[in-house]
């Protein structure tokens, strides 16, 4: 029997006669040129997603719509919503999240699991070094103007002792897979990474849509982030302290994450707390209650390192804590992630990571670095300049998606423009080639159509490392756009990942 699908019809060609059977759903795409989660080259359907297909084949398209119309009006009456600064319209909407989750099965997701603490291990033992001995800029590994001459190289923090030298104990690394199939990371997100309060939403959301497929696909678990989260936060401080005080610390509601941080306090039911909720005296942090003054051991920051303290750093913030880093370099609180760590997922120094890992662990990288060029280097600034049609080319102290030229997409004006930019200050920017994101299939306007996806796993380090079997997968939502960033009209969808291969 051959079956073909068209519109809401589906054909039967059985023995020579013809049967049709109404209300089919909406038909699927073809893989095309980018490497797709569902779909195999031929047009076969991957093990790992044998079941979901089943299921997808058997919904009609309004209830299809439906269900994504009862997904987002549960992420509204939540309150799951993103500041987008610089629209005049509306300062804050939903998160557009797809139905449809991705689906990892578990021998990818144990070499991305490997990479990921390979990766954030080394950092941590770079971040201590280039605070300590600077041994690895001596060694000629990574060059010393590079790393001291960077804006988010903190020489307060030089010789300071930081617990387990867990200097980042929350990164949320980004992921992509090529062409080949194969996962690279494209940056790593070590100073106040966001996105985790969407995959635990993403997650409820999806049991709910699809309750059945997800009870017998045996999917890992995400629900316990927030209790692992708190107990990395504790564990910084657990040899003063048996028991020690965590807060969230906020810049406020108009803060583009802000219903993230408020949901994670409550998730681990440690208290939020603005800059002015805090005080310090004699170099030990309190927080004001009702009751009185209650002192604070760690404070897991959403606050930028250069407003976390007015008297050490930008004298203009009145979002941070007069005297906060002196109690800091006291010892008496740990702040997480620690101050300068920035540094070390600078986009210029993304490009020495590779050899930072062969320095510090004698290792090869699990998870290969996409090819970078540094315009800070002459020969690969000519290159770029002449390339400008084919490349990606960031700001290197730049996210969610500014300071960015997406080459194939752009205008010739436009870059001329950004060659007039990078030629006045080259050591601000890198490029790296346009990769084709790996694609998923999503519900649009009806119709089950590819997007390029994204992942950011989220990664948990203190007494010791933890990686979440889940992540957030961000969607590039317009067709063709290769942008996941919420800021820039991304949206996001449900991770599964497997403890088996699929069927």
């Amino acid at each position: 029997m051959v079956s073909m699908r068209s519109g809401d019809r589906v054909t039967h060609e059985r023995d020579g006669s013809i049967e049709v059977e109404d209300s089919a759903p909406a038909p699927f795409y073809l893989p095309g040129r980018s490497y797709d989660e569902m779909f195999a080259a031929d047009g076969g359907v991957r093990a790992h997603y044998a079941a979901m297909h089943t299921r997808m084949t058997t919904l009609e398209p309004t209830e299809l719509a439906n269900r994504q119309r009862t997904l987002e009006q549960s992420f509204l009456l939540q309150g799951i919503t993103f500041t987008v600064y610089g629209r005049e319209a509306t300062t804050e909407r939903i998160i557009p999240t797809d139905l449809f989750p991705r689906i990892i099965p578990a021998s990818e997701w144990a070499k991305i699991e490997a990479g990921l603490i390979q990766r954030v291990k080394a950092l941590n033992l770079f971040l201590a070094d280039i605070y300590g001995d600077r041994k690895i800029l001596a060694d000629g590994i990574v060059p010393r103007d590079l790393i001291l001459g960077a804006p988010s190289y903190r020489r307060e923090m030089i010789g300071l002792y930081v617990p387990h030298n867990s200097y980042v104990n929350v990164c949320g690394s980004d992921l992509i897979r090529g062409e080949d199939g194969v996962f690279s990371v494209l940056e790593d997100n070590l100073r106040v990474p966001s996105g985790v309060s969407y995959m635990l939403a993403n997650r409820d959301a999806a049991k709910r849509t699809f309750p059945g497929t997800y009870r017998t696909a045996g999917v890992r678990s995400v629900e316990r982030y927030p209790d692992l989260l708190l107990s990395t936060l504790k564990s910084m401080a657990a040899d003063w302290r048996p028991d020690p005080q965590v807060v969230v610390m906020t810049p406020g509601v108009y803060n583009s994450a802000y219903y993230e941080h408020a949901y994670l306090a409550r998730l681990m039911g440690a208290p939020l707390v603005e800059g002015r909720d805090l005080v310090v005296h004699d170099n030990m942090v309190y927080m004001r209650t009702t009751v009185g003054l209650r002192r604070v051991d760690v404070i897991y920051r959403r606050v930028d390192d250069d407003f976390i303290d007015p008297l050490s750093f930008r004298r203009d913030s009145g979002l941070g804590v007069a005297g906060l880093f002196n109690a800091y370099r006291a010892g008496n609180v740990v702040i997480a992630n620690a101050p300068g760590t920035g540094v070390a997922d600078d986009k210029a120094v993304y490009a020495y990571v590779p050899e930072i890992i062969r320095y510090y662990l004698g290792e090869d990288a699990i998870l290969p670095n996409i090819e970078t060029f540094l315009c800070r280097e002459p020969a690969q600034l000519s290159y770029v300049l002449a390339n400008l049609d084919k490349l990606v080319v960031k700001a290197v102290g730049a996210s969610g998606g500014y300071g960015m030229l997406i080459g194939p997409h752009a205008s010739q004006a436009e870059r001329d423009e950004f060659a007039q930019q990078l030629k006045a200050d080259p050591a601000n920017y890198i490029a790296q080639p346009t990769i084709q994101l790996s694609t998923a299939p999503c519900l649009v306007d009806g119709a089950i159509e590819p997007r390029h996806v994204d992942l950011r796993p989220f990664i948990l380090a203190g007494q010791k490392m933890v990686v979440t079997p889940g992540a957030l997968t961000r969607v590039a939502l317009k067709r063709g756009s290769l942008v996941v960033n919420s800021s820039q009209g991304g949206g996001s969808k449900d991770t599964w990942v497997l403890t088996g291969d699929g069927n």
